[in-house]
């Protein structure tokens, strides 16, 4: 008799291939069978419903969350099974006693996770970074991975001060890359690093690691080779990307170990990406391992006088209220004459660039509707309905937000006002589904539910474009992210490989929609989203989440280095 058996599903199996209907047994916390098989000690009815290998995430931040929250949300609500953390070159180890706080104002700055829960969540046990694995290493619902951070090492060997702006010496160099190659023997998946201005600190510097020279790089590139381990990741300059891809194919090509850079759209230079795109095909041609990492969907800001961002953060009438609660801030916006203030209002000339753009940049701000429309047209943004109502767009803008309304900013990847691009980015062999941020940007960014919206938006409900396959959609986020950073046991639905498995009814599965919540530590507040239509999501066997519902079972662990496939496969 077989420990569990999921009985009678549509079974997409992770390879692509088309789905078929089948049982699938499970035992000792692997897949034994698939077909017709004999009873279960418990079965799950998935007749009418999808089974699918549990998603593999390979860009999310939970270094910190890691060690308060068994449950990992938000991807543990959307069918994640595995996340790989430690992304961007930002993370918690290795770390001396009296740069911790500096490295939670570098999480904090770069990643948008309040300080306050980062204080008051973490529990510190570590110096080095195999230590750091030691003490993560506890149960939790789903599987996690982690990357030794740029940054961390590079304030443990320089300090903090030197380390945001000061260049390493050789023997720095060297000392780094014994640090790296020590925590890829004891299970990193990878080494991480930022070089874009977008990344500061919450001192607003840019983080440690940002200028280094490209020798330093390599230098540290050279652990990888020495250990034969290890997956390099970076976010670049957006910008930069044309003139940066010489070095980085050369980092893949001398390291001989797999190089992955961010790719996006920027409205500042929104045909970029191509560059981007045939830079790694070319490489991919010439043998030498260099990949794009690009995201499920445009990379969109939530605008809320509750979050980070809003059209009036900027506004010298409404920072005077910091300090107030929500509160006392609507009992203000409820005043007619603190309104007309507030309309009249422009934003601090001493403001970010950035900033100052991304607050006045009516039309590329949406309205939210429920269900979220994530590929939204052109004439619904707030500028259009302004011109169309004879209203200025901050009145529009406002009256949407003041009672707690959202607005929503694709940021990145939506210069041409649809997803077209990102279409012809997944098409690609030579990239890889990521950057949903799980765990981050907890006051802007709410992508920790990409996998589900790759289901519903890509394979079933556009209706401004064409679509994806459901087999394609399932093995772009289970057996290929899986096998990226060598985790080849899991990702695919056959004897042998583990039992991460989701179990959803596909016609009910949806978004909810995004909400400001106050649950982190110490009352910090977060985005979150859930979904509906996960009917069970087992981690190693064991249904971990029940109709999004976290059961109490922790079978999940850290996932210490590649691993094979162990039996039939």
């Amino acid at each position: 008799m077989h420990d569990r058996v999921i009985r009678g599903g549509t079974v997409v199996d992770g390879t692509g291939s088309p789905r078929f209907e089948a049982d699938v047994a499970i035992s000792g916390g692997r897949i034994t069978a698939v077909g017709t098989v004999g009873p279960g000690r418990e079965e799950i009815d998935a007749r009418g419903l999808l089974v699918t290998p549990g998603w593999v995430d390979i860009h999310t931040h939970y270094d910190g969350q890691v060690t308060w929250d068994p449950w990992l949300t938000p991807s543990g609500w959307h069918g994640v099974t595995t996340v790989v953390m430690g992304n961007c070159g930002v993370g918690f180890a290795p770390v001396r006693r009296n740069d911790r706080d500096w490295l939670i104002a570098t999480m904090e700055g770069v990643e948008d996770i309040p300080g306050s829960a980062l204080h008051e969540g973490i529990r510190w046990k570590w110096e080095t970074f195999p230590e750091y694995l030691d003490a993560i290493d506890t149960p939790h619902a789903l599987d996690f991975a982690a990357q030794i951070p740029h940054a961390a090492v590079r304030g443990f060997v320089l300090g903090p001060a030197e380390a945001e702006s000061g260049q390493a010496s050789e023997a720095q160099i060297a000392e780094m890359r014994a640090i790296v190659a020590d925590a890829l023997r004891a299970g990193a998946l990878g080494f991480t690093t930022s070089r874009t201005s977008l990344h500061k600190t919450a001192a607003g510097v840019l983080m440690a690691g940002t200028n280094a020279a490209i020798d330093e790089l390599r230098g540290i590139g050279l652990a990888l080779a020495d250990t034969g381990l290890g997956v390099i990741e970076l976010a670049d300059e957006h910008l930069r990307v044309p003139e940066d891809l010489a070095w980085m194919e050369e980092l893949a090509k001398s390291t001989g170990r797999p190089v992955i850079f961010n790719l996006s759209q920027t409205d500042f230079a929104p045909d970029l990406w191509r560059a981007g795109l045939a830079g790694v095909e070319a490489a991919g041609r010439r043998g030498v391992p260099l990949f794009a990492q690009v995201a499920g969907r445009a990379i969109g800001l939530w605008l809320g006088l509750q979050l980070t961002a809003h059209p009036f953060a900027l506004h010298p009438t409404w920072t005077a209220l910091d300090g107030l609660s929500w509160e006392e801030k609507r009992a203000r916006l409820a005043d007619p004459e603190f309104r007309r203030a507030l309309l009249a209002d422009q934003p601090r000339r001493d403001a970010d660039w950035f900033q100052a753009w991304l607050v006045q940049s009516w039309d590329k701000m949406f309205v939210f509707a429920s269900p979220a429309d994530y590929e939204p047209d052109p004439a619904a943004s707030i500028g259009a309905l302004a011109r169309a109502s004879g209203q200025s767009p901050a009145e529009v803008a406002l009256d949407r937000l003041i009672d707690g309304g959202l607005l929503y900013f694709p940021l990145f990847n939506y210069s041409n006002g649809n997803l077209e691009l990102l279409r012809e980015l997944h098409g690609s062999p030579r990239t890889l589904l990521g950057l949903s941020d799980g765990g981050a940007h907890c006051g802007a960014i709410c992508d920790g539910g990409v996998p589900t919206f790759l289901l519903t938006h890509w394979v079933r409900d556009r209706t401004r474009g064409p679509v994806f396959p459901l087999e394609w959609a399932v093995s772009r986020q289970t057996r290929e992210t899986a096998a990226f950073y060598g985790l080849h046991d899991r990702g695919v639905i056959a004897p042998g490989y583990r039992a991460d498995l989701n179990v959803i009814d596909f016609d009910a599965l949806a978004l909810e929609p995004p909400t400001v919540a106050f649950d982190l530590p110490a009352g910090g507040r977060r985005l979150i989203q859930r979904a509906r239509g996960y009917r069970a999501t087992l981690c190693a066997g064991e249904v971990t989440f029940r109709d999004g519902e976290p059961t109490g079972a922790l079978p999940g662990r850290l996932v210490r280095g590649a691993r094979p496939l162990s039996g039939p496969g």
